[in-house]
């Protein structure tokens, strides 16, 4: 029996809720697990960097020949970008058969009940069976996650910082905790700008007889340009191989953050005794992460002051700044950090139910002392640009560019 399409189905899930039952992805993942495979699976958990991390471990095991899916959310243009197998996102066809499967293995009743992200994340287990390793991204949390109800045999826990406290909680030291609480046999922690999250790392895993990896030091996350690259390869000592690794980095212009995470994701390969090859960093494409669109557009999809203190210091000059805000992030704070490289804002509406209101943001402006303007779709050769705010800020960006380039102005 022919069940409804996904793209039909999903549109009938709330994207948010107040309230989740976290026990009820588990006893659908119970009713799934007989009927499946599961590869071996890398779990992405933490704040920021998830999704870089991540597709930089998955690119460079596809590269060196394995079967490897990526699931990371949420999507900047379209649902498919959630789900990527062997170095590229997952066609409609394959997602189709993969939800009718699912839907009959789980019923109406567990299907409907199931939120969009439980639902999706069981949906990825079906299309990646087959692969030889699985690369998951939580979500916003990490104990309670969707993704957290299978087995893994590696965690990475990227960067920790203030974010979702209404779920999450209130001090670093809870957030963290919530996260780090999924790991189970092996935790590779990347450099954190909280020395409490070592702790908890630290405490958790020894609670969990876990073997932790953590780095020489924690401080010099965000800290360091990328000038301070042969000080930060603590991965890989050979000096030929910090030479190719600083070589690949300037040649893809990433800021010192990506840098951390680069060096995070070929641990975890070394953890995992996957062979890689350093030089097929240069093919890995990190779109809206830092992302160069045009010489002088760079896209983010950061939203929260960690993230802004990443990006402020990877600007090597001063940019137009195309911005807007969810209502639960730090918006003030996250303007004030990129104050320094900021000539100038303009606010372009996004289209969300946890949008902020403009005059939210245009106070906000006002109190840092930006000046600011809305965004009319033009863009300036002679200026550089900054789209930053959240997935939404630079899928709305990208929309009006489209637009733009289909009706262009006589």
């Amino acid at each position: 029996m022919k069940h409804a399409s996904l793209n039909v189905f999903l549109e009938s899930k709330p994207l948010y809720y107040k309230e989740i039952d976290h026990e009820r992805v588990h006893h659908a993942y119970a009713m799934l697990k007989p009927h499946i495979k599961q590869p071996r699976t890398i779990h992405v958990v933490g704040t920021n960097g998830k999704g870089s991390t991540g597709r930089m471990v998955a690119h460079l095991a596809y590269k060196s020949g394995l079967k490897v899916g990526h699931y990371t959310s949420p999507h900047i243009m379209k649902f498919n970008e959630r789900i990527w197998i062997d170095g590229v996102d997952s066609s409609d066809e394959v997602l189709e058969v993969a939800h009718q499967r699912l839907f009959e293995i789980l019923g109406k009743k567990m299907s409907d009940a199931l939120s969009y992200f439980e639902y999706t994340t069981l949906l990825v287990f079906v299309v990646f069976e087959h692969c030889d390793l699985m690369v998951l991204e939580a979500g916003l949390g990490g104990e309670y996650d969707a993704t957290n109800v299978c087995n893994k045999e590696l965690s990475i826990i990227t960067p920790i910082g203030i974010d979702h406290q209404a779920f999450l909680g209130e001090s670093i030291e809870e957030i963290a905790a919530t996260k780090i609480r999924s790991i189970q046999k092996q935790v590779l922690l990347a450099p954190q700008p909280y020395d409490e999250v070592v702790e908890v790392a630290k405490r958790i895993a020894m609670e969990k007889k876990a073997k932790i990896f953590i780095p020489p030091s924690s401080s010099y996350l965000i800290r360091e340009s990328t000038s301070g690259i042969q000080q930060k390869l603590w991965i890989h000592g050979s000096s030929p191989r910090m030479m190719e690794f600083q070589a690949i980095a300037k040649r893809k212009g990433w800021g010192g953050y990506l840098i951390d995470n680069a060096m995070v994701a070929l641990r975890a390969l070394d953890i995992l005794d996957i062979e890689y090859t350093i030089d097929d960093l240069l093919s890995l494409e990190l779109f809206g992460r830092f992302y160069a669109l045009t010489e002088n557009i760079r896209i983010d999809v950061g939203h929260n002051p960690l993230a802004a203190r990443a990006i402020e210091k990877a600007l090597d000059k001063e940019v137009v700044l195309i911005y807007n805000s969810l209502d639960d992030k730090d918006y003030e704070e996250v303007l004030r950090t990129l104050k320094p490289k900021v000539k100038r804002v303009e606010i372009i509406p996004i289209h969300s139910q946890r949008a902020t209101t403009l005059e939210a943001i245009e106070k906000a402006l006002n109190k840092v002392g930006l000046e600011y303007s809305y965004f009319k779709g033009e863009i300036d050769k002679d200026e550089n640009y900054l789209v930053f705010g959240s997935f939404y800020v630079v899928e709305a960006f990208l929309k009006i560019r489209e637009k733009n380039d289909r009706h262009p102005r006589a």
